[in-house]
């Protein structure tokens, strides 16, 4: 059965994923639901089938291919840091070139944020957090899971990019030139703000940290 549920939830979970963005079955529930309403039971469902996911993982029979050491759980906590800062200087801003953005029609190109860096911040943080989480967890299920994850995340950049293209027309080009010519350094907003989302991705981090063994049922912290 171990197994059964691992396909099971996998199946479920891509299949949450897509069949609600697709272009019909979108439409239809953000006029049922409204945009925030769908935003808002999208991201339910799809935490909630994710959390599943990695539950079967635990569950479905033990395949070992590696063996655990200490400094990968180390590393995977050093990850995990870079990607909670990221996601905090990521969520809720400006990005008209990727998925996730707010207030598009305010994004600067001149002061475009971490979207000078990475065009899909996003993307970014689900890879690393895959990645940092398939290094000490050297069973089947576990690199499948996680393997899955790491490789979307790398293959995802170009899918949203056509499909940007396709709604953005000539801007999309024109976007990206200005970005890449604009300073390494320049962040819309003030400093206060960015200051304000360094402690808020340290913070998430110390957090998940706590929550982790509570959780997942795994401390992080190598003892």
């Amino acid at each position: 059965m171990g197994w059964a549920e691992f396909t099971a939830a996998f199946i479920a979970f891509f299949a949450s994923h897509s069949l609600p963005m697709r272009p019909p079955v979108r439409n239809w529930l953000t006029a049922v639901l409204g945009r925030r309403g769908f935003l808002l039971a999208y991201s339910a469902l799809s935490l909630a089938v994710l959390a599943w996911l990695i539950v079967a993982a635990g569950r479905a029979p033990y395949v070992g291919l590696w063996d655990w050491a200490p400094w990968q759980s180390w590393t995977t906590l050093a990850i995990m840091l870079v990607v909670c800062v990221i996601a905090a200087f990521s969520l809720a801003v400006p990005n008209p070139l990727s998925f996730g953005g707010v207030n598009n029609a305010g994004f600067d190109p001149r002061a475009p944020g971490v979207v000078r860096y990475v065009r899909h911040p996003l993307l970014v943080v689900l890879g690393l957090w895959a990645f940092g989480h398939l290094i000490p967890n050297g069973d089947l299920a576990h690199v499948i899971l996680f393997g899955s994850f790491a490789t979307f995340a790398a293959l995802g950049g170009r899918i949203v990019d056509r499909r940007k293209q396709r709604e953005l027309g000539q801007d999309w080009a024109r976007l990206v030139a200005q970005i890449r010519a604009a300073p390494l350094f320049t962040w819309p907003g003030r400093p206060v703000e960015w200051l304000v989302r360094l402690v808020a991705g340290v913070a998430l981090y110390a957090l998940l940290i706590w929550l982790h063994p509570i959780v997942i049922g795994v401390n992080p912290v190598p003892v």
